[in-house]
């Protein structure tokens, strides 16, 4: 069994330090909020990290499989949450809007903040699938139900771990200083990024319905 944990732990550590929608909601949020909302965002990551791993196990990928429909409207609804992310990073950018700068009039705090990394871990179709496949491989190598459930409190664990890094590296004075100096050009490279992702669902959503 510690054999198969750590080999599939490796694998979603790799995917967690990667660059993608959770590393740009930390580091935005550390950037423009501070690091005790980057904090807040990395639990709310972690919170969904841990539903994902449940809901997989319990038989989330039978119900794909019997609903593919399903997979296909959450590609849409994460779609839409990342490109609203998106469009308030590119308006702020655009318009020189300097509430996303730490210090204005309304950082992003307490459960909004947690409320961002937990939306963004559950709206993404590519963690549903990523769990389908977890799950599915520790079956296979023949582990019970609890030992599967079991391993969705390590993978959450690694992502406080990875995220929260994240949260410290993108909030630390030299971070910050290059934020408040270039803060309408980062919002506008994390608003693009986010408005790439969502409309890379959308592609995807839009593929599944061609007859």
């Amino acid at each position: 069994m510690i054999y198969t944990f750590l080999v599939v732990w490796f694998g979603i550590v790799a995917a967690q330090a990667s660059p993608g929608p959770n590393m740009f909601a930390v580091a935005e949020t550390a950037l423009s909020s501070g690091r005790r909302s980057a904090l807040l965002v990395v639990l709310g990551i972690g919170t969904g990290a841990l539903l994902w791993s449940l809901l997989a196990a319990l038989g989330m990928g039978a119900l794909f499989t019997a609903l593919p429909p399903l997979l296909t409207v959450l590609k849409f609804v994460g779609g839409a949450y990342l490109c609203y992310m998106g469009w308030r990073g590119l308006r702020s950018a655009w318009q020189g809007d300097d509430t996303h700068v730490r210090g204005g009039p309304s950082p992003l705090r307490g459960i909004a903040a947690w409320r961002r990394g937990f939306f963004v871990v559950m709206t993404n179709p590519k963690a549903a699938l990523m769990w389908v496949a977890v799950t599915t491989f520790l079956y296979g190598a023949g582990l019970g139900n609890w030992q599967v459930l079991a391993f969705g409190p390590v993978a959450a664990i690694s992502a406080l771990g990875i995220y929260g890094f994240y949260a410290w590296l993108f909030s630390t004075g030299a971070a910050t200083r290059g934020y408040a100096r270039f803060w309408r050009w980062v919002e506008g490279a994390f608003g693009a990024a986010f408005a790439a992702f969502g409309l890379t669902l959308f592609a995807s959503g839009a593929r599944d319905l061609r007859p």
